[in-house]
């Protein structure tokens, strides 16, 4: 596929590095079958490149897991433990885009994720949400030019070891198997 037939538009090819200022990475998990737990993690790190064809283009992040916040200080002390994540041992996770391709209201970005020392395939639903200039740099709109992308996707955490399969009365697992995870981006174009 050529970059005639996959048009973004303001599409604006180059390296650009995450801005964790103005991004966020996030995820939801059930709880006993009746709610929600939403948490977010404050510390990582990333790199996009923009092909001159979209589909070329790829993405490295790194997430450090040290960094999860899900609102309550225990529950997030007990998440870092050898039950769940296992920090001591795996306190970073990370993801290596292998592809690119058209799909929903956007693109599926294929790729590896590696949590706890196993790498899975994880596919994610991607938006560019836009491509833009630094308002604020009047010498060079360009320098510093930023990009918007949202990511979403699901993982099965007991693929990856976090936890257990914990069932409670009545059926149904007290912690859910899928986890949702939803990436909020802005990107810093890197012009040296």
């Amino acid at each position: 596929m050529t970059a005639e037939l996959v048009e973004v538009p303001g599409y604006v090819a180059g390296t650009w590095t995450i801005d964790p200022a103005h991004s966020g990475v996030g995820f939801t998990i059930r709880h006993m079958m009746v709610s929600k737990v939403r948490g977010r993690f404050g510390t990582f790190e990333g790199t996009i490149t923009t092909g001159a064809d979209p589909l070329d283009s790829s993405v490295a992040a790194t997430i450090d897991l040290t960094s999860i916040d899900t609102g309550n200080a225990q529950r997030d002390e007990h998440v870092r433990s050898a039950d769940f994540l296992d920090m001591e041992k795996f306190p970073i996770m990370t993801y290596r885009s292998t592809g690119l391709r058209p799909g929903g209201d956007g693109f599926v970005l294929d790729g590896e994720l590696t949590l706890r020392g196993l790498t899975r395939e994880v596919p994610l639903d991607l938006v560019p949400e836009g491509f833009g200039p630094d308002p604020f740099r009047q010498d060079d709109p360009f320098k510093g030019a930023r990009a918007g992308f949202t990511a979403t996707g699901e993982i099965s955490r007991l693929e990856f070891g976090v936890g257990e399969g914990t069932t409670i009365p009545g059926g149904g697992l007290a912690l859910s198997d899928k986890v949702q995870i939803v990436l909020e981006i802005q990107a810093v174009l890197q012009t040296d």
